[in-house]
């Protein structure tokens, strides 16, 4: 199911699939990540593995996403070879300006979200608003709650783009994921640029 479902993703022209699992031992992460990039070969999504440097670099992946309170980027970067893409997570400004040399930064949960129950309070906009700008000229990506309404509201903070979950997975049931998440890739790209 969800090999499908990121496969569907995949085909429907999303920019990044970020893996995310916990539980799985190194060995079967691995061959996961692997059958991911070999789906993901000849579009231009890019794999990156959630703070697992090792299964990243193993599976081949496009590049890692260190949590914020991970190991140094510069010691990922050490690792790593020169294309390989290292993100960080950050909620804070402070936390923000330290991260400056990640090529990327998720921030967030900026609105309250589902998906991740039990978060400290939300950043809410002037809390986004705080962290890009201590971001400097590092990108940032808003995280949490985010939805297809909210995304001028994100874009005026200054964000580079949006991480989500439910804003680009159909609902349960739907069959036709790459055309639905399709459908969600335009509109949101649309809503980012215009």
């Amino acid at each position: 199911m969800l090999t499908a479902q990121i496969e569907g993703a995949i085909a429907g022209g999303i920019d990044v699939v970020q893996m995310r699992e916990r539980g799985l031992p190194a060995g079967e992460y691995t061959r996961f990540v692997r059958r991911l990039v070999a789906a993901a070969a000849e579009s231009r999504v890019r794999v990156i593995v959630n703070d697992r440097l090792d299964v990243a670099l193993a599976a081949n992946a496009h590049g890692v996403h260190l949590r914020e309170d991970s190991i140094a980027i510069r010691d990922a970067r050490r690792l790593a070879h020169e294309k390989f893409v290292v993100g960080r997570s950050v909620h804070r400004p402070a936390t923000a300006a330290r991260a400056r040399t990640a090529d990327y930064l998720i921030t967030g949960s900026v609105f309250d979200t589902e998906s991740k129950p039990g978060q400290p309070a939300s950043l809410g906009l002037d809390g986004l608003r705080d962290v890009v700008g201590a971001a400097g000229d590092c990108p940032v990506w808003a995280l949490g709650g985010v939805t297809a309404d909210r995304i001028r509201d994100l874009v005026a903070c200054g964000v580079s783009g949006v991480a989500a979950i439910g804003a680009f997975l159909p609902q349960a049931g739907t069959t036709a994921v790459a055309t639905e998440t399709q459908k969600a890739v335009e509109r949101l790209r649309f809503l980012l640029t215009a």
